[in-house]
């Protein structure tokens, strides 16, 4: 019998059961019975919400004394986990699993393996269902897949006999009034103020098991080509421009609706005995499994795709076709979401719509790409907010400091429009330093420039009056690709930033991807295991493995650059002989490019990102090579302090303004007098007021920071005498003090500079 025949078989017993006079206990006893002889699994147990408390309401091989006297709070045991997380068990040994709990009255000593699956009514779990097996064994797909339709079947039983108070639901999802502040992660930073507005309205499935497989099937069809028609609707619609990275995005978000193995699943699931809301449901309930066990953040954000498109699915064949959007924002909106696709968001009325609050999201998600080009400030990783929010809070979102307020007092919401208002205010002083050079208090001309990773980011140049683009991360258009970039595209983009740029340079880094910005089609079996991604199979030395990948990308670079000036910069130069098979990819496709007779750059200069730190041991063999050289401050960092920045727990342990890694700085700039090497810093550290004072003391001239801190930074240089700092530095570093940061935070105030 095949997986859809058996599912069916189940749903059409279930069904029976459904359809029956029984009364409700009765008939949760002959689910039970069912689903354990199904599965062949000794036991089958039913837990419901009732006051609070997970309660045993059925069993078939526990001991039936335990029924409605076992009780477990939320969280607690592995049936607690499952309602406390809504997500899915399944264990070949259940005493292994560190939440697991035993309970003797219930007898199940001798049972090994355990699977479970939250029963959900309303969006709001209500109970799991559970089964365990004496042998230690994990449940196969399918398994888990007959529990999880099964659970759709008992959340419509358990609604209609009024099993669980509607009070009990409403308390597990912790509904709350009164004001909540949230954390989260800054996706995208910024302030903004609004009510909340939920992008996804909810959509009930009144009908679990089709009376019609052949009519559900055809319904799903007709939806499939409506979504599509409006993906590509919206696609030709993007308001950033031909050949983009937010095409791109907008293409591989379109292959997904196209993909005919996500049609096959919801097709299988019809096959079952599914209604087409259910399968749609169904499918993507094992994708939210599926993304619980991804590490890979690129996958997981496609993943993300994949369940908004399932959602924009569902509403289709439901005719529930409102979202927010469709719908039209009346007010200043702040938008809820669990995740966000990036034609989701093109749809909103960019008037209304403030900021983005998302349960999920992470900072390489597609829809960050194109909120950042919005201009809208992104808060993930907001845990339990669906239980804080209401339609129509107010709320005020600092995604600078990565917070939200929920219905703030009105003493916390006027101090936050005071804040809004003076950072207005400083932008609008940062901006009419626009055209003004930065020099410091003793005339020395100090370069500020912007890192980008887009297109749509030069346009900051004419905003800030930067001196230039001091890194371009190419390897955002792999990010967002579904398959390595052609040259052709690779081409139009650097040719469309360098010409955006104008007269100012642009450094291009080439690709960094690899260990924790992996990308599927360029998997190698070295970092398929990298226990320590970010010291990992990674830029350049991923690059140089893959010849192809550079050689594409080196012409296109020249190509591009035909009669201006080229910057490349090799990221992560361990040792000199890196650098040099690097720039000989380089120079060989010029050498090929000068016999097809092809238009190459006016000049090119070559240049290396120090950040590991055995390249600094090893600089006087460097320096005769180069013809700049900038310090990735980031993960410089990190290697020094053998610190992952990725870790919370360490990510604020290791100033940027400790002896050791300011040291460590001042040692790379002595090296470089008498060498006619340009010397910068690109990363966090050069766009913070105070960092950006020690390294002018340390002798960096050359500062590469993101567009939004350049008028910070301009109006800084302004008030800084070098001769001074370089002085209070030298002593400083001479005889450290417990607390540097200190020392130059009372040293810029005597002198009435902000800092941070």
């Amino acid at each position: 019998m095949t997986a859809a025949a058996s599912a069916r078989q189940i749903l059409t017993r279930l069904h029976e059961v459904m359809a029956s006079r029984l009364h409700a206990q009765a008939k949760l006893d002959r689910v039970v019975e069912i689903v354990g002889k199904s599965l062949d699994s000794e036991v089958c147990s039913i837990y419901l919400l009732r006051e609070g408390m997970l309660e045993l309401f059925a069993t078939r091989g526990l001991n039936k004394s335990a029924v409605h006297v076992t009780r477990m709070a939320i969280g607690e045991g592995l049936t607690g986990t499952i309602a406390a997380n809504n997500e899915t068990l399944n264990l070949a040994e259940a005493k292994a699993h560190p939440d697991f709990q035993y309970r003797p009255e219930t007898g199940e000593e001798k049972f090994h393996s355990f699977a479970g699956v939250p029963i959900v009514y309303h969006e709001r779990v209500v109970g799991t269902l559970c089964v365990q097996h004496v042998d230690p064994r994990k449940y196969e797909d399918v398994e888990i897949e007959a529990l999880q339709t099964t659970a759709m079947v008992l959340s419509e039983l358990i609604s209609n006999a009024e099993l669980v108070d509607e009070e009990d639901a409403r308390g597990l999802s912790g509904a709350q009034t009164g004001t909540q502040n949230i954390t989260g992660l800054a996706l995208v930073k910024g302030l903004a103020g609004g009510f909340a507005v939920y992008h996804q309205p909810r959509i009930t499935i009144d009908h679990i098991v089709a009376d019609d497989i052949e009519a559900e099937r055809q319904r799903v069809y007709r939806a499939f080509d409506k979504m599509r028609e409006q993906i590509d609707n919206m696609a030709s619609q993007a308001e950033f421009g031909v050949g983009g990275e937010h095409d791109e995005v907008l293409e591989t978000y379109k292959m997904f609706a196209y993909d005919e193995g996500w049609g096959r699943r919801i097709n299988e699931a019809i096959d079952s005995g599914l209604t087409a809301e259910a399968a749609i449901e169904r499918v993507q309930q094992r994708t939210r499994m599926r993304m619980r066990e991804i590490d890979d953040p690129l996958l997981a954000d496609r993943m993300h795709d994949l369940e908004d498109l399932s959602n924009r699915l569902l509403r289709t064949v439901s005719g529930q076709l409102g979202t927010a959007a469709s719908q039209g924002l009346r007010k200043d909106t702040i938008l809820i979401a669990r995740n966000l696709g990036p034609a989701e968001l093109l749809e909103y009325d960019r008037r209304r719509l403030k900021g983005v609050i998302l349960e999920e999201g992470s900072l390489t998600s597609h829809v960050v790409i194109v909120a950042r080009a919005m201009g809208l400030p992104v808060l993930g990783r907001a845990r339990g907010i669906r239980g804080i929010v209401r339609d129509g809070d107010q709320i005020l979102l600092d995604a600078n400091q990565a917070t939200a307020t929920i219905r703030p007092s009105q003493q916390v919401a006027d101090a936050f429009d005071t804040r809004f208002e003076k950072s207005r205010e400083k932008q609008a002083a940062y901006a009419k330093l626009r055209d003004v050079e930065p020099f410091t208090r003793c005339g020395t001309r100090i370069q500020v420039m912007i890192n980008a990773g887009l297109r749509d980011d030069i346009s900051a140049l004419a905003m800030t009056g930067a001196d230039g683009v001091g890194l371009f991360r190419t390897e955002f258009q792999f990010l967002v690709s579904a398959t390595l970039p052609q040259r052709e595209r690779q081409t139009r983009l650097y040719r469309d930033v360098l010409e955006a740029a104008g007269d100012k340079p642009v450094v291009f880094r080439t690709v960094d991807i690899g260990g924790d910005k992996a990308v599927p089609y360029l998997q190698s079996e070295q970092s398929e295991h990298d226990e320590n991604p970010a010291m990992g199979w990674r830029a350049l030395r991923l690059a140089l493995e893959r010849g192809g990948l550079m050689k594409v990308q080196a012409r296109s670079l020249l190509e591009a650059a035909a009669g201006r000036e080229l910057h490349v910069m090799f990221p992560m130069v361990s040792e000199p002989w890196e650098f040099d098979a690097a720039k000989e990819v380089f120079e060989a496709q010029i050498q090929h490019m000068r016999k097809q007779k092809k238009h190459l750059p006016d000049t090119i200069r070559y240049g290396a990102m120090l950040e590991v730190p055995a390249l600094a041991e090893v600089l006087d063999l460097m320096l005769p090579r180069v013809d700049f050289l900038s310090v990735g401050t980031n993960d410089l960092t990190q290697f020094l302090f053998a610190a992952d920045r990725a870790n919370p727990k360490l990510a604020e342990r290791y100033d940027w303004l400790s002896p050791s890694i300011l040291r460590f700085l001042r040692r790379i700039s002595s090296s470089m007098v008498g060498h006619q090497v340009d010397l910068g810093v690109c990363g966090e550290m050069g766009g913070r007021r105070l960092e950006a004072v020690a390294l002018l003391g340390l002798g960096y001239r050359r500062l590469s920071i993101t567009p939004a801190a350049v008028g910070p930074i301009k109006e800084l240089v302004r008030r800084v005498d070098l001769g001074e700092i370089t002085e209070a530095m030298t002593g400083w570093l001479s005889d450290p003090q417990t607390d540097l940061r200190k020392n130059l935070q009372e040293w810029a105030a005597e002198r009435g500079i902000e800092t941070d």
